[in-house]
C-alpha cells in the first residue's frame, strides 16, 4: 500500500468477476520474477483488466446509472477527505481511480479504500437488493494498485482511464458522467 505523497491508479472490482481458471493465470503471471518490478506492475495491469474487460461472467451492477451514480458519489466524496481524485472510470463490473493522498495528509490509502469499500457496498446493496442476498459479498476484497512515478505515467493513466469505456466496447453511455469523471 501506498504511503503519502503518492499517487496511484486503483482498480475495485465487483466480487466474483474473474473466473478460477483466469484469476490462477493470472495469479501464475504475477509470481514471475521480474527485473523490472513497476513495469511487471503496468503490464499485470493491463492483463487484469483485460479480463475484466471482457466481463465473461460475475455481476454487472455498475449498468445501472444510480448504482454508479453512488460509486461516483463516494468516490468524489475522497476529495473531501484529503484526496485529490484525478479522475475515474466506472465500468459495468469494475470501477478504476486515480488518487494522490498528499504527503501532509494523515490518512492511508488502505483505511480510506477500505471505508469506500463499506459504504459503497452499503449504498449499491440497497439498489440491487432483490438481486443480491443479504449475505453476499459486493465487493471483491481488495484492490490492484499501480503507483504512477511521473507526470507522463499520470498523463498516461488518466488517459487510460477515460477511454477504457470506449476500448472495452461498452455504449456511449459508459463514456459520460456518471461513469467517467468530467
Amino acid at each position: 500500500m501506498l504511503p503519502p505523497g503518492e499517487t496511484a491508479l486503483l482498480t475495485l472490482r465487483l466480487h466474483g468477476t474473474i473466473l478460477a481458471a483466469a484469476a490462477r493465470g493470472l495469479a501464475a503471471a504475477r509470481a514471475q520474477p521480474a527485473a523490472d518490478h513497476h513495469r511487471a506492475q503496468k503490464q499485470f495491469f493491463a492483463r487484469f483488466d483485460a479480463v475484466l474487460d471482457q466481463g465473461p461472467c460475475g455481476p454487472r451492477y455498475f449498468e445501472s446509472e444510480p448504482v454508479a451514480e453512488a460509486l461516483a458519489g463516494e468516490i468524489l466524496m475522497l476529495a473531501e477527505t484529503g484526496f485529490v481524485v484525478h479522475g475515474f472510470a466506472i465500468l459495468p463490473n469494475h470501477a478504476h481511480l486515480v488518487l494522490h493522498l498528499p504527503a501532509r495528509s494523515g490518512l492511508s490509502f488502505a483505511k480510506a479504500l477500505d471505508l469506500l469499500h463499506l459504504r459503497t457496498a452499503a449504498a449499491c446493496r440497497r439498489l440491487v437488493r432483490p438481486k443480491l442476498p443479504p449475505e453476499a459479498e459486493f465487493w471483491q476484497a481488495g484492490w490492484l494498485e499501480v503507483p504512477l512515478l511521473t507526470t507522463t505515467e499520470l498523463t498516461g493513466a488518466l488517459a487510460y482511464v477515460r477511454g477504457n469505456a470506449r476500448a472495452a466496447g461498452q455504449p456511449a453511455r459508459f463514456q459520460a458522467w456518471p461513469y467517467v469523471s468530467e
